[in-house]
């Protein structure tokens, strides 16, 4: 939850009782508990007041005495910070002191169902202690409203006269006043809930794309795909090992912090997916988890970028800093793993010649493998490496992408996908 917002003076009160410990969900409860009886026993005066002009002195009493008890327990609370027992008293408090004024009226007309206000505490017990844990405080109003149905024959007999009007009066105040004090905790509780769940909802799309956080919150089955045409890049920074050792650990999470939030906006730029990062390393694919047609040239427009972009980082740091990217296309399987943590993947020997292409190109250049040089070939400018011996794949004729050719901008026509 949210902290909450409030004046200055506010601000203090809700917080005498908060711990520099309290997560922000405790502290908010806290909070709203010490505002809502606060502001009960600020309101408390009307009744007190009243009745007492009324020269209902008993009656006058039992408001009065939950006014001094609230803010009794509430200076406990500033004191002791015992959030526990602060919690049950005052929900002790409303549960059982409004029927007191209720039966010592003379019952449910007289009093101006003046019980309403118990109801608070069922809703307190809810909001501050649990869904299970509320029942038993639910029960509990409910049996004191049906003891007080039973003896209100004998308590009305005995009623003190009342004014009408003031009769009338206080049926508004009870139920506006016990309306408005759930209405407005609820309203709380559902917009913190909102928020909370917006924030979930954003980190969930920070691990996996829109499309697949949408599936998993549908389904309970294995969120597994075959995408038969996807463009995959690895990159990674040339010994960032012995230049983490010369660096300060805060430079070297800056160092990656910046390279790879200049990478991240790149692949939202051209419509890719940020698949994971490992170390120093960087891959991203295109044409998944949406297909698209221009999976290839995607990519590669984001490779060309990702150069200059990792120099830029390292001109603002001043460490020497060199990137390579390899890159190749064909057929994957993609996937959601894990339980405690979930984490989109893809696997296939796209994937594993991909990362061949990063692993065996040389410092500062792009390599391809054969098909996607055979997909970019008319519209970029690509340069035979030669035959290299790939770890796994065994001889393979390999290119290094230089840049666009001038036959075409190839940037301006790239489309993203839109997500279905």
């Amino acid at each position: 939850m949210t902290p909450l917002r409030l004046p200055r003076r506010l601000q203090s009160l809700a917080e005498l009782g908060a711990l520099p410990t309290d997560s922000d969900e405790l502290r908010a409860r806290k909070a709203v508990l010490v505002l809502s009886s606060s502001l009960m026993t600020s309101l408390a005066f009307v009744w007190v007041g009243t009745y007492a002009a009324l020269g209902l002195w008993v009656s006058a009493a039992i408001p009065l005495a939950y006014q001094l008890a609230s803010a009794a327990s509430i200076y406990t609370f500033a004191r002791t910070r015992r959030y526990l027992l602060f919690r049950r008293s005052q929900l002790w408090m409303s549960l059982l002191l409004p029927f007191a004024l209720q039966w010592s009226l003379g019952g449910f007309k007289a009093s101006s169902a003046v019980s309403l206000w118990a109801f608070t505490s069922p809703l307190g017990a809810l909001l501050f202690v649990g869904a299970r844990q509320a029942v038993p405080w639910f029960l509990a109003f409910a049996a004191l409203v049906g003891v007080s149905a039973g003896i209100d024959p004998a308590l009305a007999s005995g009623a003190p006269h009342i004014p009408n009007a003031v009769v009338v009066v206080f049926f508004g105040l009870n139920v506006l006043g016990v309306s408005t004090t759930a209405y407005v905790l609820l309203q709380y509780f559902v917009r913190a809930r909102e928020r909370a769940m917006a924030e979930s909802e954003r980190l969930l799309l920070n691990v996996l794309p829109e499309p697949v956080a949408a599936r998993l919150k549908r389904e309970q089955a294995i969120i597994a795909d075959a995408h038969p045409a996807v463009t995959v890049l690895f990159a990674d920074i040339v010994g960032f090992t012995p230049l983490s050792e010369r660096l300060s650990p805060e430079d070297v999470v800056v160092l990656l912090d910046q390279v790879f939030a200049r990478w991240d906006a790149l692949a939202a730029r051209y419509g890719v997916e940020k698949i994971k990062t490992i170390g120093d390393a960087y891959m991203v694919a295109g044409g998944i988890p949406v297909p698209r047609d221009d999976h290839a040239e995607a990519i590669a427009e984001m490779a060309l970028a990702m150069l200059p972009a990792a120099d830029r980082s390292a001109a603002e740091m001043g460490v020497p800093l060199t990137v390579r990217i390899g890159i190749a296309t064909g057929p994957v399987v993609a996937g959601v793993i894990g339980r405690a943590k979930f984490i989109y993947d893809l696997w296939g020997d796209t994937v594993n010649t991909a990362s061949r292409m990063e692993s065996h190109a040389a410092p500062g250049t792009i390599q391809v493998s054969e098909d996607l040089y055979q997909r970019l070939r008319d519209h970029y400018d690509l340069r035979p490496r030669g035959t290299i011996d790939v770890k796994g794949k065994g001889p393979m004729t390999t290119y290094v992408l230089v840049g666009r050719t001038r036959r075409g901008d190839v940037e301006n026509t790239l489309v993203a996908p839109t997500p279905g």
